[in-house]
């Protein structure tokens, strides 16, 4: 069940637009990025990771040790495309100081409080490869439109009043961002984000994360990833790595080292997690019958009978009220003559109308289903003979290529035998020229030695 879910989520992602849900849970984690993709309206998701920091101390304050718990709530319930999320983290950190001598004292608290949300702002829609049956080479050949990027736009506050004193920068703070994700295979996505954080503030910063992220099967992923902060006082930067398990199409699992540049010094974090959703997202969608036509609910009668007693009694004293479809029909002869009978009254109720029969439900029934069994088989018929058709074209093509391939060859063939007698008649005729030329100057020999000859005696 699983492997079905994810290879209907892998190969469904890049082409699902407006719908934002995954029949997969879809976890930012164990990276620091966002992707620009929602959870989904009726889902609720935990996000919680267990974290444990070290860095060597630095000049004056710094903050060389932390452990503490990290926890993302995500949801969806306005727009499909439309997130919101509550980032905080709660951690016991120690403080140290580093001038003449060195100390440190530890303080628990919150470090971060982030209410924010996120929207999908453009999602492409990448050629489906696999329905390239003409070429090889076209159907493994690689899209470039995947370069183009799914964008999302993010927006949050930064609650920093009850923050631990360390981690308070400027109170309530604005942040904004864009986030971007390339899904260059099945297998392969890269997410960059760009984030403005603390808006306003002295403590106003920059910062940027890139993660690429591989599938090696349905159930184990890696991922790789680089973050850049840039900061007034200070700039710091990590490299890390990490993988996450698939327990169920509702749970995963996740663990990540990386390591931080603060400044001039190299520290180390580790981390594992756990995300969780609960699932309660419903498709909107309209059931038709075989003629297009909606199919709708038969709302459920209420009997009398499955009333108590308070229920019958208000229902019958209600009818008394509620003017009746079905009610007598009372005809008065108004004629008043002596002859005519004074008691004659005629009372005339209204026909009954048969109701269908369950026989006649079941015949209809039966009629519609031949006839949509009988639409199938036509169709699947057409199908079959479209197919025999397209093979005998095929084969035919096949055929004429074939003859031309032979065509061709015996062409080719035709042509290196007249090169070749043509080769052969060039070297007999030289071959006479050079016969013929010995001769002449045999010939020439001869009669210079009969002249030399006749000189002599004269």
């Amino acid at each position: 069940m699983i492997k079905r879910l994810l290879f209907l989520f892998t190969f469904c992602s890049s082409i699902l637009v407006q719908a934002q849900y995954t029949s997969v849970i879809n976890s930012n984690r164990p990276g620091l990025s966002e992707s620009p993709y929602s959870v989904g309206s009726g889902v609720y998701q935990i996000e919680s990771t267990l974290f444990y920091r070290n860095v060597p101390f630095v000049e004056t304050f710094s903050n060389p040790e932390s452990f503490g718990a990290n926890l993302l709530f995500r949801t969806s319930f306005l727009f499909e495309k439309l997130e919101f999320n509550l980032n905080t983290t709660l951690s016991n950190d120690k403080i140290g100081f580093k001038n003449v001598f060195k100390s440190s004292y530890n303080t628990t608290g919150f470090s971060r409080f982030t209410l924010g949300a996120k929207y999908m702002v453009y999602a492409p829609t990448y050629d489906d490869k696999s329905k390239e049956i003409r070429s090889w080479k076209a159907r493994h050949s690689f899209d470039w439109k995947r370069w183009i990027p799914h964008v999302g736009v993010y927006a949050g506050i930064n609650f920093g009043s009850f923050l631990s004193d360390f981690h308070n920068k400027g109170g309530i703070t604005p942040k904004v961002g864009v986030l971007l994700q390339n899904e260059f295979s099945d297998k392969l996505n890269v997410i960059t984000n760009l984030f403005y954080d603390n808006i306003g503030s002295d403590f106003t910063e920059y910062s940027y994360v890139v993660t690429g992220t591989y599938n090696f099967n349905d159930y184990w992923s890696g991922f790789a990833e680089i973050q850049g902060v840039f900061e007034k006082y200070q700039n710091k930067s990590s490299i890390g790595a990490g993988a996450a398990y698939l327990f169920n199409e509702n749970l995963q699992f996740n663990a990540s080292l990386r390591g931080n540049f603060e400044g001039n010094e190299f520290g180390v974090t580790s981390a594992i997690g756990v995300s969780y959703r609960l699932d309660r997202h419903e498709d909107k969608f309209a059931e038709l019958d075989e003629f297009g036509n909606k199919i709708e609910e038969d709302k459920p009668i209420k009997y009398d009978e499955n009333r108590g007693f308070f229920g019958r009694m208000f229902s019958k004293v209600k009818k008394l009220f509620k003017k009746k479809q079905g009610k007598r029909e009372q005809k008065v002869d108004l004629d008043i003559s002596p002859n005519k009978d004074e008691k004659e009254v005629r009372t005339e109720k209204p026909r009954r109308r048969r109701q269908e029969s369950l026989i006649d439900v079941i015949s209809k029934e039966d009629e519609k289903q031949k006839k949509k069994t009988a639409k199938a088989d036509k169709k699947a018929a057409k199908k079959a003979q479209k197919k025999a058709e397209k093979e005998a074209k095929n084969a035919q093509k096949e055929k004429e290529k074939e003859a031309k391939r032979k065509l061709k060859e015996e062409e080719k063939e035709a042509k290196r035998k007249e090169k070749e007698r043509l080769k052969l008649e060039k070297e007999i005729k030289e071959l006479e020229d050079e016969i013929k030329k010995e001769e002449e100057k045999e010939k020439k020999k001869k009669e210079e030695k009969k002249k030399k000859k006749k000189d002599g005696d004269n």
